[in-house]
């Protein structure tokens, strides 16, 4: 009698690779443009924006895992929270360093009256320093040590999350408040992330829940009336 092979397990989920590649690619991207010349005639501005952007970005998608977990049903999405936080603060750092060291030259006084005299360093700094020890505290042996008071700390990525988006629409010249300058794209992320902190509002989120039981049970019995009636 012929046994049941087991199934093969594989190490990353279909979500994991495109997760990881898509990550990856921006910085994969900018250090092929850097060396085949392909970037502004400011590299180092050019540099910075693209880290600061991809950084939105992550930051942006992790905080979206939670309500398309809700709504979706797709428990997964939790699991990569942690990653797509964790690539944020990749980018961000990059995004730091670069700022710091090429575009100052870690000259320290200089960089401290900047921080003090625009207010969109000022608040990309308080962004990028809330966000530490978020990183450092992400691993479950933090969650275990701290407890209740993880979940309280890691609240801080919603005062994080605005900070972010003033920053990048101060950085890109523009005013969200008077619908002047450069703000699509910083609208864009600004409307998405107000959107994902509504849908984390309680009454919101109990109906977002709701509402994501009622589709997976619509679409079981849907399912399962399609299957016993061939034909």
């Amino acid at each position: 009698m012929k046994r049941d092979t087991p199934m093969k397990k594989y190490p990353f989920t279909p979500l994991q690779i495109i997760m990881h590649l898509g990550a990856w690619y921006p910085l994969a991207k900018l250090a092929f443009d850097f060396l085949t010349g392909n970037v502004s005639p400011n590299p180092i501005q050019d540099m910075e924006q693209r880290t600061g952007r991809a950084a939105v970005t992550f930051l942006v998608l992790s905080l979206a895992c939670s309500p398309f977990s809700a709504v979706f049903g797709w428990k997964e999405l939790l699991k990569r929270r942690r990653a797509l936080g964790l690539y944020a603060f990749l980018y961000a750092s990059l995004h730091m360093l670069i700022f710091v060291n090429l575009d100052y030259g870690l000259a320290w006084s200089l960089l401290y009256q900047t921080v003090l005299q625009k207010p969109y360093i000022l608040v990309g700094v308080t962004a990028f320093l809330l966000l530490v020890p978020l990183a450092i505290t992400s691993f479950p042996v933090w969650q275990k040590r701290l407890k209740k008071n993880w979940k309280r700390l890691h609240r801080i990525v919603y005062v994080i999350g605005p900070l972010v988006i003033l920053h990048y629409a101060w950085a890109k010249k523009g005013d969200l408040l008077r619908l002047q300058g450069d703000i699509l794209r910083p609208a864009i992320y600004g409307l998405v992330l107000l959107v994902l902190l509504i849908l984390r509002w309680a009454p919101v989120r109990k109906g977002i829940a709701a509402l994501g039981s009622h589709l997976q049970s619509l679409f079981t019995n849907l399912k399962t009336g399609s299957s016993s009636n061939p034909g």
